[in-house]
């Protein structure tokens, strides 16, 4: 069975890599072990965003007396909320499904192994092996899997990561949350909107740290407005599943405290799926669990190239396809083809109030030596957002004043996610704080508060 080009590993970048490729008139294979769609689409990005619309919807039921609607006897049902959310996944899988027929593309269901000499071998759910040749090369995107810390294993029950977040058999009555990234405080939220008494341990000073720390201040007195208990500086150092419950022992900036829960969610960041998939016979390098590559993702060995979570860089669904379109079409040797720009990657959470960023941070302008212009928008500034009632949250813009280059855009608020993408595609295009200002934004919007945000770092704010 040959190929111009074999995907191992069909989740946003490997599908995406494989669409690409059979536009530009390559014969592809896609080997898949599990779902079609990988992680993301069947128990990541897609089935989330699912399970924190309904938290969205049952938090307006119980807001809705200030719309002015009286609504009795609303409650969150925990298992039609969940069989929504794996409905709306088996969807998009079969989506995908589609995807690959109407572009011809071979899908071959196993576990796939790397061979040398551009071979992969696949064994099947039967057990049985076949091969598979690449003419131009096999692309590695076998993406990644909830990292286990020693003091905290993960049983699957009691001590769970985000695939069993998604899908419990009942809600809990109460729950720690370690991590505070983007997987911790969505799941936290979804969980604390539900009526579940949640407490989020985060091991650096901040919540979502990589974030402007603005962003992180204001996000946590919003969670803590909601009920949810933060613990920044802090640290799980073990968990007692012995007992009906999990006692938890967290050590703090004041001491040892303990926190008695059903359910302790791990959300601690997530490890490469590339064991076990031949790279040590193929004799392909890897770092720090991530497999080196050049920037057209080529590896050390001709014939075989990595995207997405398996190489460095940010580990998000969005750079993963990006980084196999890039692959594909250089190795179909299409001309100017441009390395991707990792410092223009918009990175976006879904809890509520959503948040959004692209660029530098305030910190890491100035600690770069950047004389800089900073404009913040309130949405309490808002018509739009007042009229919608939801105020929380802000725009943050950072200016180089020298040139008036944008280094960094931060928010936090309603929709902020499908905003982001205007400051990405301004500092792409090299716009200047004085081009924004004078772009026509629509009103009522939230969208203008970017405008507003810029007018403020140059003192010409209007509605502030």
């Amino acid at each position: 069975m040959n190929y111009d080009i074999i995907v191992l590993g069909s989740g946003p970048g490997g599908y995406v890599a494989a669409i690409r490729a059979a536009q530009l008139g390559q014969k592809v294979a896609v080997v898949e072990k599990e779902s079609l769609g990988g992680i993301c689409l069947n128990w990541g990005c897609i089935p989330t965003k699912a399970l924190l619309k309904s938290a969205n919807v049952f938090e307006y039921i119980q807001h809705a007396e200030e719309y002015g609607i009286k609504v009795k006897g609303a409650e969150a049902d925990f298992d039609g909320i969940v069989k929504r959310s794996r409905g709306v996944a088996e969807g998009m899988s079969k989506g995908i499904e589609f995807l690959m027929k109407k572009n011809k593309i071979d899908v071959v269901m196993g576990t796939g192994k790397l061979l040398a000499g551009k071979k992969l071998a696949v064994t099947d759910k039967d057990g049985k092996t076949s091969e598979l040749t690449a003419n131009k090369g096999i692309i590695i995107a076998t993406g990644a899997h909830s990292r286990q810390l020693p003091n905290l294993p993960q049983d699957g029950k009691k001590i769970i990561g985000y695939r069993e977040a998604m899908s419990l058999p009942k809600q809990p009555k109460s729950m720690v949350v370690v991590g505070s990234g983007a997987i911790g405080v969505e799941f936290a939220y979804f969980y604390q909107a539900l009526g579940v008494d949640v407490t989020v341990v985060e091991f650096l000073p901040n919540i979502v740290p990589v974030e402007d720390e603005e962003v992180s201040k204001q996000l946590e007195r919003t969670f803590k407005k909601k009920g949810m208990k933060i613990m920044t500086n802090s640290a799980v150092e073990s968990v007692d599943t012995s007992g009906k419950n999990c006692v938890v022992k967290i050590k703090t900036a004041k001491g040892e405290e303990t926190i008695e829960c059903e359910i302790v969610l791990s959300a601690v960041g997530i490890e490469t799926n590339i064991k076990n998939i031949g790279l040590e016979e193929v004799g392909i390098a890897n770092d720090k669990g991530k497999i080196v590559v050049n920037d057209f993702y080529q590896t050390n060995i001709p014939g075989y190239f990595a995207i997405g979570d398996v190489v460095h860089g940010p580990a998000l669904a969005h750079v993963a396809s990006a980084e196999g379109i890039i692959c594909v079409e250089k190795i179909a040797g299409l001309q100017h083809v441009e390395p991707l720009d990792y410092g223009n990657i918009p990175g976006c959470t879904y809890c509520t109030p959503e948040i959004a960023s692209v660029g530098m941070t305030e910190k890491a302008a100035k600690d770069a030596g950047y004389e800089i212009k900073v404009g913040k928008f309130p949405f309490s500034a808002s018509g739009k957002a007042s009229a919608a009632g939801t105020k929380d949250g802000f725009i943050k813009l950072i200016f180089d004043a020298k040139y008036g280059e944008i280094l960094g855009g931060h928010m936090i608020g309603a929709n902020v996610t499908e905003m982001i993408a205007e400051v990405v595609a301004l500092r792409k295009l090299e716009a200047t704080g004085h081009e924004i200002i004078k772009t026509v934004h629509p009103h009522p919007t939230m969208s203008e508060a970017i405008m507003e945000a810029a007018a403020a770092a140059y003192d010409e704010v209007i509605h502030l």
